[in-house]
């Protein structure tokens, strides 16, 4: 099979021809009809979190595809099968995160792209319980991106409470922003689109943002002030000073979500605003599977859309630099 291979932090990645992976008890081989670009999979292929993937691996989180083979024991799906092989990839199933609902937690888990193997290549194993079922009528090019941008954001709705009426301000539209938008909105929220870019904003328009904001020629603590501030910020875009903005946007009770991931790690929110104005500040990961199977049922009930573009494979380091450079308006998908 061909797959796109991490050799090195300091290197392109690159397409090489490796065996088809043999299944072993539990698992399942699924041959990959699409699989997402995450912000994520760039970071891994850099090593530029704190705690470094081991080259070479394949990166990928976002994967769907058709199940071929089955191992010995698997009884949650059968040859034929399409499902998505999300970043949480196993859990110890055990401890006391994974019985309690918050198997994204666990501290033995391994993740798909990162500690296994992903779905950048045309197969992939993975663990049977921890790949989900694709409902039938779902293309799979839409499916990936929910796979982790969906799931995520959807998550971070729902850590973030939101309520009928609320208002809810989306830092950063794109592959992540689009959907945490439509989700809030699902929730009966009023939303505010904050981004840097004309096109993402007319995106945001087009997808029933009651308001938007351009970053880059206006104060959005000011503007989101003067609409009252907001009860919810979810953060998606990587940039400490965005968060600081989203935190002072926010109104009295406020919940600040963050989501994204920093290179440099550190934030600066002043304390006493945050204890006087009763302001939350939670941090949300990724879904479960349970999370998961819900994002699919909503997108197959007509009430979510995935903007994305596709790629080949073997594109994938031009697809990279397009991300990195803003050329993308949502989502980018690879196919094999």
């Amino acid at each position: 099979m061909r797959a796109s291979v991490v050799t090195a932090f300091d290197r392109p990645m690159e397409i090489v021809e490796r065996p088809v992976p043999e299944v072993g008890p539990g698992e399942i081989l699924v041959r990959v009809e699409a699989s997402g670009l995450c912000h994520t999979d760039i970071h891994a292929a850099r090593g530029e979190w704190p705690v470094k993937p081991t080259p070479p691996f394949v990166p990928g989180h976002e994967g769907v595809g058709l199940v071929e083979q089955v191992g010995p024991g698997v009884t949650e799906h059968a040859v034929g099968d399409r499902v998505a092989l999300p970043w949480l990839g196993w859990a110890c199933g055990t401890c006391s995160y994974c019985v309690t609902g918050w198997e994204t937690l666990c501290e033995s888990q391994r993740n798909t792209g990162y500690s296994i193997d992903g779905a950048h290549a045309e197969y992939a194993v993975a663990a049977a319980r921890y790949a989900v079922r694709v409902p039938d009528g779902v293309d799979p090019l839409e499916a990936a991106p929910l796979t982790c941008a969906g799931v995520t954001t959807y998550k971070a709705v729902k850590v973030a409470g939101v309520r009928p009426g609320e208002r809810v301000a989306i830092f950063g539209i794109g592959g992540l922003g689009h959907l945490a938008q439509q989700y809030a909105q699902i929730f009966g929220a009023e939303t505010v689109a904050v981004d840097v870019t004309a096109e993402k904003l007319e995106l945001a328009t087009s997808l029933g943002a009651a308001h938007t904001v351009d970053a880059a020629t206006t104060d959005p603590v000011e503007r989101i002030t003067a609409l009252g501030g907001v009860d919810v910020a979810i953060v998606l875009a990587a940039s400490p000073r965005v968060i600081e903005q989203a935190h002072r946007s926010l109104r009295r009770g406020g919940r600040l979500v963050l989501v994204s991931l920093p290179a440099d790690n550190a934030i600066t929110l002043p304390v006493f605003e945050t204890v006087l104005k009763g302001i939350t500040v939670l941090g949300s990961i990724v879904g479960t599977r349970a999370d998961l199977a819900e994002v699919f049922a909503l997108h197959a009930a007509g009430r979510t859309r995935v903007v994305y573009e596709t790629r080949k494979l073997d594109d994938i380091n031009d697809a990279v630099d397009d991300v990195l450079a803003g050329r993308v308006a949502a989502r980018l998908v690879l196919q094999p």
